[in-house]
């Protein structure tokens, strides 16, 4: 009898069998060897390469061996959505709890959304933050916050061995539930900020960002920059951040998405007690709609550059648009397809105005921008600008051709695995799912609604949501360069 080759799962087996027990040995006792043995210590970091290594290869074999993942729903006691995906491939979990509390929250102080949600672990409890950051790395744990836009988080990916996991979501717990907000911790981020804030002002992309997105949301509050202003950090003080923090981190204004190896009894637990502490509060209000752009808009800002940054653009998308598909695949010919793109073809390789040119719908709750850029000479400005707006009025007119349509579908669909080859990228997924309420199947259903646009729907589509005519654009650069070019 001919012995049957192991399948890939099988394979996967013995890999995870074979490293479980040093995966759990490298975060047991790395803490005590770090302490009493720092030569020791030392000498493991090769072995935690090594280790990592083998991670990321069985992450890679888990969900490539896999079908798209099944996304389970419930709520709390407390009425909090929770999403759930079941992944026992490997002895470890992420989680993320989200607020409805990013940078559209921030009113009349840009940057307030983002101080609070970075100082959460920098003090709760009666812990500082040296004892927190210990409180999950003692555990192999790893904390994570953010806050962009239209929400704020805080995330934790751990091991799940029972007493490993349990001490890890309590410290958890303590960061979004009972923050100090020390005064010394405000003024050291505070100070960071301002530091960050002083080394945009030399950066022309970090300009063109903030001029552009002023521009073309105007009284919206996607038009304030998310990380604020130097005005405005420096206004801040500590009762504001805490008001912000009791009316936004509450469980009416909360959702948890789970990943990992812990059943459904185990994921329910979870989120019932990492959520406990949290004050039930209310929903956040609505927001008001983007606004149409109702005429053109350009800007010059004067920097001492080499190049010119251009982008040009106006108000594109939100998540769940039902012209998302079309836009999404038709950009991906037009400017989304790195080297293949059309803007690329035209710009740099034909006439070497630039070394990239890229354009992209970035949806949001609300309309997200559409957006496309280059950076050119200062002397070639006028050219590529013109160049870059012609081919996008030609492409709104005429639309792809149908191999160019074929070619950006098998280059979507082809990546589509990478998009979900690790539990990390599962749980962004399923986030983006959850906030948006976005439909379950959104990943199964992902290459099929890829496929199923036409050149037709592209061309519809983009006539009706881009207006070139109305278009905002940016410049940051020299205009003396520009001048002893001409």
């Amino acid at each position: 009898m001919v012995a049957k080759s192991p399948s890939k799962n099988a394979l996967f087996l013995q890999l995870l069998r074979r490293f479980r027990a040093q995966i759990l040995m490298y975060y047991l006792y790395t803490p005590v060897l770090r302490a009493k043995a720092p030569r020791t210590y030392k000498k493991i970091t090769i072995f935690r390469r090594t280790l990592f290594l083998y991670i990321s290869l069985l992450l890679t074999v888990s969900w490539s061996a896999h079908a798209s993942p099944k996304i389970e729903t419930w709520k709390t006691s407390k009425g909090i959505d929770v999403y759930y995906v079941h992944a026992p491939e490997l002895p470890m979990v992420d989680m993320e709890i989200v607020f409805d509390a990013g940078g559209s929250r921030n009113g009349a102080l840009p940057g307030l959304a983002a101080l609070t949600n970075g100082l959460l672990s920098q003090g709760a409890e009666g812990l500082d933050a040296d004892a927190i950051s210990s409180g999950f790395e003692s555990l192999g744990a790893i904390y994570g916050s953010d806050a962009g836009y239209d929400s704020a988080s805080v995330s934790l990916r751990s091991l799940t061995d029972e007493t490993l996991l349990s001490k890890a979501l309590e410290n958890l717990k303590r960061v979004v539930s009972k923050p100090d907000f020390p005064k010394d911790a405000l003024e050291r981020r505070r100070a960071r900020t301002l530091i960050g804030l002083k080394a945009k002002q030399q950066s022309p992309a970090a300009l063109a960002q903030d001029a552009f997105m002023s521009s073309i949301y105007q009284s919206h509050p996607y038009a304030s920059p998310n990380d604020g202003t130097e005005e405005s950090i420096k206004a801040i003080k500590r009762n504001q951040i805490i008001d912000f923090y009791k009316q936004y981190y509450v469980a009416s204004n909360a959702l948890v998405a789970i990943v990992g190896a812990v059943d459904r009894k185990q994921a329910e637990q979870i989120a019932e007690d990492i959520t406990s502490g949290l004050a039930q509060g209310k929903k956040a209000e609505p927001l008001e709609e983007v606004k149409r752009l109702e005429k053109a808009d350009s800007i010059f800002i004067e920097h001492p550059s080499a190049q010119t940054h251009i982008l040009v653009g106006q108000p594109g998308l939100k998540r769940g648009d039902p012209d998302y598909f079309p836009l999404y695949v038709g950009n991906h010919v037009l400017g989304g397809g790195g080297m293949v793109s059309r803007l690329f073809e035209e710009i740099r390789e034909k006439r070497g105005l630039s070394y990239s040119a890229y354009s992209y719908f970035s949806p949001m709750r609300f309309k997200g921008p559409f957006l496309a850029s280059l950076q050119t000479r200062s002397d070639q400005v006028d050219e590529a600008l013109s160049v870059l707006i012609d081919n996008i009025n030609h492409y709104i007119e005429s639309g792809p051709l149908e191999e160019e349509l074929i070619a950006s579908k098998k280059n979507i669909t082809g990546g589509y695995p990478l998009r979900i080859d690790s539990n990390s990228k599962i749980l962004n997924y399923v986030v983006a799912i959850a906030y948006y309420k976005l439909p379950l199947d959104y990943l199964e259903t992902f290459n099929a609604n890829v496929d199923a646009v036409t050149v037709e729907q592209i061309k519809d589509a983009f006539k009706r949501r881009l207006t070139p005519e109305n278009f905002v654009t940016v410049m940051v650069g020299s205009s003396e360069e520009k001048k002893e070019g001409q």
